[in-house]
Parts: C-alpha cells; sequence; structure tokens
C-alpha cells in the first residue's frame, strides 16, 4: 500500500470520526426531537441516560412534561442540540449533566464552564424560562461492577456540585440539591435508588418525583 493511499485513508478515517462525534443513539434521539413539533407551555427535563430512563409523562400526567434525555451525553452534547430544547420556548428545564463528562476525564472547571455557557444560551434564546440546575446524582461503588470511571469519581461530583450551587445563584436560577436527597451517611448513593451503582432503580425515580414535584406543579 502506497504512503499517499495510506495518508488518504488515515484522512478519511479522521473525518468520519469528527462527523461522527456522538454515539448513534445520540443522533438518533436528536433526530426524532427535531422532528416533534413544539407545544405551548413545556416542561423540560434535560440531561443524560439518567433523565432519559425517567417516565417522566407517567410521572407528572397533568403537566406538558418532555423528556429530552439522551443515553451517554456530556455537556458538549446538550450544547449541540440546545436550539432544539429552546425553540420551544419552554415554562420550565430541569437539567441534570456532568457524571458522563467526568468520567470521560473532564475536569470541573470544564464541565462547571460548559453549565455556564449552557444557562447563557438557554438565558438568551427563551428569556422566561424558569431553569433548575440539578446536582449531580451520589454513586454507590459497591452496587454492580460497571462504569468504574464512573463510580470513582465521588470526590470530584461533590465538587461540582458546591460550583454549580454557587453559579446557580450568580445567575439567578434555582438549584436542586438531589445529592443530599439519594446519599445514605457514608455519602454514597442508597443501595434502593439504583441497581448498578449509577444509574436510577424505580425507588430512585419515585424519590426523584417526591424531590422536584412542588417544583414542577
Amino acid at each position: 500500500m502506497s504512503k499517499l493511499l495510506i495518508f488518504i485513508l488515515c484522512c478519511l478515517f479522521t473525518v468520519a470520526i469528527n462527523a461522527q462525534k456522538y454515539s448513534e443513539h445520540y443522533y438518533q434521539r436528536k433526530a426524532m426531537f427535531e422532528n416533534t413539533p413544539d407545544t405551548e407551555g413545556e416542561i423540560i427535563f434535560l440531561g443524560n441516560s439518567i433523565t432519559e430512563g425517567g417516565d417522566w409523562k407517567a410521572m407528572f400526567p397533568n403537566k406538558n412534561v418532555v423528556n429530552r434525555g439522551i443515553s451517554g451525553d456530556v455537556t458538549d452534547g446538550i450544547l449541540n442540540r440546545l436550539s432544539e430544547v429552546t425553540s420551544s420556548r419552554p415554562k420550565k428545564i430541569f437539567l441534570l449533566v456532568g457524571t458522563n463528562d467526568l468520567a470521560r476525564g473532564k475536569s470541573a472547571d470544564e464541565v462547571v464552564e460548559n453549565v455556564t455557557v449552557l444557562l447563557r444560551k438557554i438565558q438568551e434564546a427563551s428569556a422566561d424560562t424558569q431553569i433548575f440546575v440539578q446536582s449531580i446524582l451520589p454513586v454507590n461503588p459497591q452496587v454492580g461492577d460497571k462504569f468504574s470511571g464512573h463510580k470513582s469519581n465521588q470526590q470530584l461530583i461533590l465538587l461540582v456540585n458546591k460550583r454549580l450551587e454557587t453559579l446557580s445563584e450568580e445567575m439567578g436560577v434555582s438549584y436542586i440539591d438531589l445529592h443530599r436527597a439519594f446519599r445514605n451517611a457514608k455519602g454514597v448513593l442508597k443501595p434502593k435508588y439504583t441497581y448498578d451503582g449509577l444509574h436510577l432503580a424505580p425507588k430512585g425515580y419515585k424519590r426523584w418525583k417526591k424531590v422536584i414535584k412542588p417544583l414542577v406543579n
């Protein structure tokens, strides 16, 4: 194989990688969202797999709730699809993001910087939207044998949450401390709320609903 052919193949591979920055699931969900008509008074749940896994319509049947969670998503991914989220001028947005960023090696600074940009873009595009920044949930390394990259970030999660709380106050948005609501005395995710130490079991979603119900209503 000639050096020129190898060079061309490498270039094509690089272009393909750059074009497909996120997972197939990400692009499928993004396309579905973009093809779904906007409705009035949407209450949007925005985030990663933990948000995607919630049956929000069943939890809040009398509200116009919309699930905009994508499994594996990160702050960059949400920024990449934010225009679809704000196009309906939603009534409320409940944001939960960050654990995947940390698992992929992003620093606390990078996560908070991206959330800052997210909040600014939401406020610029939809000034009347009420924004709720939810803390990153605790993890539990003792439950399940997967997601070690996520479950080794307990201290980083605490650091990011502290900074997200400060950021929320500075930007005039609401902060919801889910971490406190879900952790036990040892500071880890209560086993009854999870099936793998990272994602939520049905009891976890019931707990989440209880925490945010007054804010959704």
